[in-house]
């Protein structure tokens, strides 16, 4: 599954200026990780954001925003913004403040190196 790398550009511009940030391919996507959690992230061509349940509601009453079902099922607190809600860089940085402002309710997670190897079915056997 591909997402819009012109939008993601726009997202690490976004960010750009912040030391704490990283990305992690998820979801078929890319995810944007601000302290160790994930802040949004993309998938094909919607910004997913997690703006927590206390302001799930607000931002879900928003033009082109929807609850998050990347499942099937509606995820709490997570929603999408389709593009045309994307079209200004003023338009994707309110929304990217808005997770940035649950991610800064929530205390910095440790960052774990991930562990790196030989895949399963090139190990040797014991």
């Amino acid at each position: 599954m591909a997402f819009d790398e012109r939008l993601a550009a726009r997202v690490r511009r976004a960010l750009g200026e912040r030391t704490d940030f990283s990305e992690r391919r998820m979801f078929g996507g890319v995810a944007f990780m601000v302290r160790g959690h994930m802040c949004c992230g993309l998938v094909k061509d919607d910004l997913m954001v997690r703006v927590g349940r206390d302001a799930f509601p607000d931002a879900v009453s928003r033009p082109h925003a929807r609850p998050m079902d990347f499942t099937g099922r509606p995820s709490a607190g997570m929603v999408y913004v389709a593009p045309a809600g994307l079209k200004t860089q003023r338009a994707l940085t309110a929304w990217i403040d808005r997770g940035l402002a649950y991610i800064r309710s929530l205390p910095p997670r440790p960052i774990r190196p991930r562990k790196l190897g030989l895949p399963r079915a090139l190990r040797p056997r014991q």
